[in-house]
């Protein structure tokens, strides 16, 4: 074996490891941490400590440590999915790299226009954040997408980018769209205006939510129920909570996966909606081209 061979499996195997210590040292810092507990316990994102600030105090709380956890692990693999690409393909996973940019492009392309495409990365981005956000929960961990600050957050940055190309078609044209259809409707426009990053943070931490709080609530009942109807089984199988087993895995495969999967996949739709929906390409180019013929 050469040593450039080796160097690049070696540097493959740290790429791979890379991708899995993040989550490992969550479940460790989890177990570390957490306190015990008895019965139902539904808590939000637990504080671990609080940075002293001149206006406010900044609280690190466990939702902001998983999704830097979730960020390294995308990083990584990232830098996994890139390495060694050529123009000839060589390696398997060119194949399904390229696969994930040709079909997130024909996605930006076919909802948000030509116009749009170097948005991909950015699309992609947020699925992929979102959907490993929810899944950590697998894992035993406090989703992100649990945390109204974390989805706040990405809501807020989608709103930024709809209010700029909003603004692209000038400042004028922006303040003329809350009096569209007609002057009257401007109050409602301008709520529905800031409206937008609210449901869609809404939208998306409830989702999330509600299928944890459901999956704990009938875990927890099967458990009970196991114990009144197979209570009278003699020795130690009286305390094995036998309808604990499957029933919640496989509620896991919907709310977890299906629906953790679902919510990126709406959130990243409802972005390039927005987004493009706010653009009139039309009036910009009209508005380009007036510049461009006073300058000449």
């Amino acid at each position: 074996m050469s040593k450039t061979t080796l160097r690049f499996k070696l540097l493959d195997i740290f790429y791979v490891v890379m991708m899995i210590v993040p989550i490992v040292f969550g479940i460790v810092l989890q177990v570390l941490t957490k306190p015990a507990s008895e019965g139902v316990s539904i808590t939000g994102a637990r504080i671990f400590f609080t940075l002293k600030m001149p206006i406010q105090d900044f609280p690190v709380t466990e939702s902001q440590i998983n999704s830097a956890l979730v960020l390294v692990t995308l990083l990584f693999f990232c830098l996994y999915m890139t390495h060694g690409l050529t123009a000839h393909i060589k390696l398997r996973r060119q194949h399904f790299a390229e696969l994930i940019v040709e079909k997130v492009d024909g996605l930006v392309n076919e909802n948000m226009g030509e116009y749009f495409i170097g948005f991909s990365p950015f699309i992609i981005a947020i699925m992929a954040l979102s959907a490993l956000s929810s899944l950590l929960s697998l894992c035993g961990l406090f989703p992100p997408t649990s945390d109204i600050n974390i989805v706040g957050g990405w809501a807020i940055l989608v709103f930024v980018i709809i209010t700029y190309y909003k603004m692209k078609c000038g400042l004028l044209n922006y303040f003329k769209g809350f009096a569209e259809p007609v002057a009257l409707l401007a109050p409602i426009n301008f709520i529905s205006e800031f409206a937008t990053p609210i449901s869609m943070a809404f939208r998306h931490y409830g989702n999330v939510l509600s299928g944890t709080v459901i999956s704990v609530l009938i875990g927890t009942a099967l458990g009970g129920l196991s114990t009144m109807l197979l209570g009278w089984l003699p020795g130690f199988l009286a305390d094995i909570p036998f309808l604990q087993v499957g029933i919640p895995a496989v509620l896991s495969i919907y709310f977890d996966v299906f629906s953790g999967c679902l919510q990126a996949f709406i959130f990243a739709m409802l972005t390039m909606m927005y987004v493009s929906g706010a653009f009139d390409i039309d009036t910009y180019k009209a508005r380009k081209a007036k510049k461009l013929s006073k300058t000449k």
